[in-house]
Order: structure tokens, then sequence, then C-alpha cells
């Protein structure tokens, strides 16, 4: 057992802050990107004034997340060389050129074309100004699509070679790329990134439809949330179960921790649903179980075998009660996202999808749910992969640099303070943001004082009316 105040315990409880912190707002703004481009796709296509209204009062929201998750993200990988240089010289090889290819593909593209997706609407019409958003969308999938797969690699490490100096080379970059967990990796987080963004548009419209259930914009973005959960939710369950299932095949000992199996099963293994895990005695305390269970959803098959913690030597067992807790978290709040998506299909069976103030209630409170799920999740992923940085082959403790303690406390002590401090203020301001509901005068960001096109002395272009210039290009 490691010290709880060494510098390895202290190096990992700042790095679980600052990816915790960061992750959250590429969890929204991935599914947002999505949402913008939706909504003026909808608007071009229809020419309802509602979804333009709509993309507006995003977009400010989208610019701040956005912002807030590049800033986070930039500070969270000075770590890799302050704490965690021991990690970037032996796997340095295979990570720096997979994060390489998601700048240079990824943020690249999103740097380029976000200028003109802010500020642009009025500037250089509406279909090159599709297809800047559009371009932002697709970039943050790219983002997430290169970082996922450096992280599976961790998980998951394959298509490499060991040089002389102890580095993990590359030998095969599609193995790497595509290691054995990595498709279900993306699959999951991208559409826990699109639930999340759901829900939190939902929580909105809910917020808004309790003060006035007539708001046109309020009721479109209500439907196209409950929509999106109701489709979204349940193949999420379905991909989180394959995922589970890929992980009980490469890291056993993660799923025998959110099951709490510290012992084996050779005739079955029951579903313990609530218990303390006892890591020292090797048990669950006070477990409620349902017999055989586990063994049906794991291996379809309910006297199907399952081996316990008690396989493994006690070293690499993973710190079984914050797996088994937060595994609980994120399978507790998907069903009750599945239960959301069923309620707003049948409030809209019924014609009372903006009547019924218990759904909208309901949808409120589920708004942080997606925020808490996806953290929930990585707790589960990376917790559970514990002791190791590199699965089976290079442990967290042989990874961390040679600092003392009480130089990583005092930076982890400036990262709480300035987190909280910044990205609380930039939360705050969003949390402003949507608490007003979205009105037909929605102001462009172009157009909001201080805004850069302006600040920089640059004389704007003449004002575009986009309904005009759709129509004088269908003539």
């Amino acid at each position: 057992m490691l010290d709880p105040l060494d510098a390895v315990t202290l190096a990992r409880m700042q790095f679980a802050f600052t990816v915790s912190f960061h992750f959250l707002f590429p969890a929204f703004s991935i599914g947002l990107a999505s949402y913008l481009a939706v909504l003026e796709a909808l608007w071009l296509a229809t020419r309802r004034e509602v979804f333009l209204v709509l993309f507006k009062y995003w977009i400010k929201i989208f610019a701040l997340t956005f912002a807030m998750g590049v800033v986070s993200g930039i500070v969270m990988s000075y770590q890799f060389g302050t704490n965690w240089s021991v990690f970037s010289d032996k796997a340095g090889p295979v990570i720096g050129p997979l994060m390489a290819y998601e700048v240079l593909t990824a943020f690249f593209l999103e740097a380029g074309f976000l200028g003109v997706m802010l500020f642009g609407l009025k500037r250089v019409g509406p279909g090159l100004h599709f297809t800047a958003t559009l371009a932002v969308a697709i970039g943050t999938f790219i983002s997430a699509f290169w970082i996922l797969a450096a992280n599976s690699w961790m998980h998951t490490p394959q298509g490499f070679g060991i040089n002389a100096a102890g580095q993990f080379t590359p030998l095969d970059w599609w193995a790497i790329v595509f290691n054995p967990s990595f498709p279900y990796r993306l699959v999951h987080t991208v559409m826990a990134a699109y639930l999340t963004t759901a829900l939190a548009v939902g929580a909105v419209g809910a917020w808004h439809l309790l003060r006035d259930n007539t708001n046109p914009g309020s009721r479109v973005m209500f439907t196209m949330a409950t929509g999106m959960i109701a489709v979204v939710a349940p193949l999420q369950i379905l991909a989180g179960d394959m995922h589970g299932l890929n992980t009980l095949e490469h890291q056993p000992a993660k799923v025998m921790a959110m099951e709490g199996h510290y012992q084996s099963h050779p005739h079955g293994a029951p579903l313990i649903l609530f218990g303390l895990p006892d890591q020292d005695a090797g048990v669950v305390r006070y477990a409620v179980e349902i017999p055989k269970a586990s063994s049906l959803i794991l291996k379809h098959d309910p006297n199907a075998p399952l081996a316990g913690l008690d396989t493994i030597p006690r070293t690499d067992w993973p710190p079984t009660p914050i797996v088994f807790w937060s595994f609980r978290v994120m399978v507790g709040l998907g069903m009750l996202m599945l239960a959301l998506g069923a309620a707003g299909v049948l409030a809209r069976l019924r014609g009372r999808l903006y009547d019924w103030r218990w759904l909208h209630r309901f949808a409120l409170a589920m708004g942080p749910a997606g925020f808490v799920a996806v953290l929930a999740g990585w707790v589960t992923t990376e917790v559970g992969r514990q002791p190791f940085t590199v699965y089976g082959l290079l442990r967290t403790a042989h990874s961390a640099a040679p600092l003392d303690a009480p130089a990583v406390a005092a930076s982890l002590l400036a990262f709480v303070v300035v987190y909280f401090v910044v990205f609380g203020a930039g939360t705050g301001y969003i949390l402003k943001l949507m608490a007003h509901a979205p009105q037909a005068d929605e102001p462009d960001l172009a157009s909001a004082p201080g805004a850069p096109i302006r600040s920089a002395g640059i004389t704007p272009a003449p004002a575009i009316d986009p309904d005009r210039t759709l129509d004088e290009g269908r003539r």
C-alpha cells in the first residue's frame, strides 16, 4: 500500500482532479457542437426562425465551454512532463504521436473554423457558415477519436515492442490505434457526450417551460432533448453491456472490482446490488444480492463460473470500493435516463409533453446527471486499471517523476484553488446565460460588446439577411 501522503499518491490525486475537471467540458462541447450543426441544418432546410434563435442561444454557451475545455486540457498535459516523466519517457514513442495526430487533425480543424462559426453568420453567408459549424462538430469527434485511441492503448496495449531502454516502441500503428477496447470506448464515450448534452438542453428547456410553457424555443429544445434521450439512452445501455464484456475479456480484475467479486463462484456468481466492500478482508459486507444474475449478465448463463479477485495477486488488485461504487452510480443514473426518455415518449404520445410539470421537474433534476455519469464512468475505467498505467506492463508507482511530496502537494493545492475560482466563474456565467429564455431577438456573438471582430478595429461587413440570402440563392 502507498503512503497516503507520498509523492505518487499526491500526483495521482492531482491528475485525477485536473482530468475530471477537464472532462466535464469536452463531454458537453462534443454533443453541443453536433446539436448546433443540427439546429443550423434545420434552419436552412425549414427557414423556421425558432431554429436560428436556438442556434444563437446555444452558440454563446458552446463558446465558453469550448474555451474552458481547451484551457483545462493544456494545463493538464503539462503534468506528463512534471509528475509523470517516467511514463512519458517509456510510453512517449506510442502516446506522443497519437496526441500529435489529435492536434494536427482535430484541433487545427476546430481552430480553423471556430472563428467563422462564432462570428461569421452575417459575414460569410449561411452555406459557408454551416460548413464551418459542421467542421467544428466533426473536429470534436476526431479529437475524441485520437484521445480515446491513446487511452485505450494504455488499457489494452498491442502493436508495440520494447527497446533496450525499456521504451514502448510502435511496430503496427493500425494495431495500436484499433486496439481491442478502442471501438467500445469510442462508442460509449461519444454517446455519453450526446446524452450529457441532451440532458443539459432538456433541463434548460424544462426550466423555462415551468415558467412559461408557450415559449417556442423552450418547446423545441425540450422536444429535441427528450427525443434524443429516448433514442440514445437504450443504445448507451447496450453499448455499455458490450463494453463490459470486452473488459471482462481483457481486464478481468476491473470487472471483478466492479461486481465486488472478491471470491470466485464456480457455479454461478450473484449480482451484488449494494454492499460495503472491505478491501483488507476481501469481502463485501452487508451485500444485497440477486443469485446467479452476474453470471447471466456477463456470460449469458446463470450457472457459468466467474473468477474472483482471489485468483489474482493482492498487489494487482484495483481499489475495489471506489470502482464498486462509481460503477453503481453510473449504472443507476443510466437507468434514470432510460426512465426519463420513456416518460418523454409517453408524454408525447398523449400530447402532454409541454403540460406535465412533474416531467419538467424530473428533466430539470436530471440536468447534471450526464456530467456525474461520465465522471463516474471515467473513475470506473481509470481506477479499475490500477495499479498500472499501461495495463499489465507498467505500474503507476514506477511511472512517476522523482519529486518530493511537498512540491506535488503545493501544486495540487494551487490547482484546486485556481480551478474552482476560474472555472467556477465561467460555469456560473454559463448558468446565467441558461437562466434567460430564448427569444426571437437573440443577439449574435459578433454584435456583443467587446467581440473580437470589433475590438480589433476591423470594420464589420454589411449585415446579411440570412432569409434574403437563401431566397436569392434559390432564384
